[in-house]
């Protein structure tokens, strides 16, 4: 199973990004989808999930109205759009593949490596 996350990088406040996570050796299709982030220093903080079907999501507090979390199983990727953002938004990325929405990171069985999104104030 390897879960690729990219996009991450630069980016001055305000701006935006978009991740993405390709997903390989799982069904995709059967498996909720969660981004969370890792500053450092600071433990890993719930960011937001998608239902396997795309029509559920939950976003953490300090993204919702900011982040999209979005899905294309034909793709077998999450991505995550990342509006407005700010220097407190500065961590690690990491996608993970799990059997429901959940906001706690012990529900997901598989984890991605990881994206640095850095902003700039």
């Amino acid at each position: 199973v390897q879960l690729q996350a990219s996009g991450g990088g630069l980016v001055q406040a305000g701006g935006s990004l978009r991740l993405s996570c390709q997903v390989s050796g799982l069904t995709f299709s059967n498996y909720a989808m969660g981004w969370f982030r890792q500053a450092p220093g600071k433990e890993r903080e719930f960011v937001a999930t998608i239902r396997w079907s795309g029509d559920m999501t939950d976003y953490g507090d300090s993204v919702k109205g900011r982040f999209t979390i979005s899905r294309d199983n034909a793709k077998k990727t999450v991505y995550l759009q990342m509006n407005n953002l700010k220097p407190a938004d500065t961590a690690v990325y990491y996608c993970a593949a799990g059997r429901g929405v959940y906001r706690s990171g012990s529900y997901y069985s598989h984890w991605g490596q990881g994206t640095q999104v850095t902003v700039s104030s």
